[in-house]
């Protein structure tokens, strides 16, 4: 196979994808497992952007559930205020003091357009500055895993702690319309699913833009001889940096998408135990690998969902078993099975076969 039809196959990799999320998995899928399928692609798209900062940088992020819960909120503010209509402020708010106006940062959110842009906006602006101050001061490894986590115990206490105006730990909920589409419609909930698909496709594509292009090459040399980078001339918290606001941005854009497919976001979906369940499911498929992070999402996924159907009080143990099985068997996770088939099928070759392609 020639170099260049070898760069082309995760292309296809990707189109493949694209055929059986929006093609034939609503065409097999009822209602109820298509929806289920919409939430772990949400939970794929996390997983693309951990790929990109841990995978390829180095890096080990344990925070992404803060930026998810940003792209998360703006979508369940917006959709909140549009369920109560206009000029209404949430029953949550009325419960604490009926005569209470709507707090002047909910106010925007009463427009799609400000909401779309926040989505992208806010995570881009807050993994800037702490990226910023992280990468700058050259913090790096664990301190860098725990100041991540520690940002998403952070936010979710604040979050929990601010109920007049977030919700509380009970979240935000109630929602009855999509940019004007209602949720009871099945055919509108198949829409939802289809732009969640695609957007994990979209992602996926920016990946692999990344990985060839001269900043993923920047990325990994980065990661393998920081000082190295540094001597060349190139500043290593710069590229670091771009990598972490791609990710958040990737992160916000799954939690927005949540939103409407779970119909609820409350603290618990963004805390430390979430974040460690993105990270669960990137090392699951393969972090190093284009398609492992997105493999480890979907099967997460259906793993919870099934394994908590059938044995709801022992699921999260039987989840946690088969991670660490997979792990042990597989280093490289899921992804790495056809690089081991193939070197496998390699070693039984006749020796005059491997003559002939040497």
């Amino acid at each position: 196979m020639t170099t260049r039809l070898k760069s082309l196959l995760p292309l296809v990799g990707i189109a493949a994808l694209a055929i059986a999320l929006l093609v034939v998995a609503p065409a097999v899928l009822s209602d109820l497992r298509l929806n289920n399928l919409a939430k772990y692609c949400c939970w794929a798209m996390v997983a693309v952007g951990i790929g990109l900062v841990w995978g390829r940088g180095g890096m080990l992020v344990m925070g992404q559930g803060v930026f998810f819960a940003l792209g998360a909120y703006a979508m369940g503010m917006h959709m909140q205020l549009e369920s109560v209509g206009e000029g209404g402020i949430p029953t949550f708010m009325i419960l604490y003091d009926p005569l209470a106006p709507l707090p002047a940062f909910w106010e925007p959110f009463r427009s799609g357009a400000f909401t779309i842009a926040m989505i992208v906006v806010a995570p881009v602006v807050v993994a800037s500055v702490l990226g910023f101050a992280i990468f700058k001061r050259r913090v790096k490894g664990a301190y860098f895993a725990i100041l991540t986590q520690a940002l998403a115990v952070a936010l979710a206490t604040l979050i929990s702690g601010t109920i007049k105006y977030t919700g509380g730990d009970t979240g935000l909920s109630g929602f009855t319309s999509f940019f004007g589409y209602t949720l009871d419609d099945p055919l509108n909930r198949r829409l939802i699913f289809t732009i969640t698909a695609s957007l994990l496709v979209g992602c996926l594509v920016v990946a692999w833009q990344l990985y060839r292009s001269r900043f993923g090459e920047l990325l990994v040399a980065t990661r393998d001889a920081e000082e190295r980078v540094r001597f060349l001339g190139y500043d290593p918290a710069n590229v670091k940096l771009v990598a972490f606001v791609v990710a958040a941005v990737m992160a916000s854009i799954g939690g927005a998408m949540f939103v409407p497919i779970a119909g609820i976001m409350a603290p618990k979906s963004m805390d430390a135990a979430a974040s460690i369940f993105f990270i669960a499911g990137v090392a699951l498929g393969g972090r190093a690998a284009l398609f492992g992070p997105v493999l480890g999402a979907l099967a997460v996924g259906y793993g919870q969902s099934t394994l908590s159907e059938r044995w709801p009080g022992a699921w999260i143990y039987l989840l946690g078993l088969l991670f660490i099985v997979v792990t042990i068997a597989l280093p490289g996770g899921i992804a790495s099975l056809g690089s081991r088939g193939a070197a496998a099928l390699a070693r039984v070759r006749p020796p005059h076969r491997k003559a002939e392609s040497a």
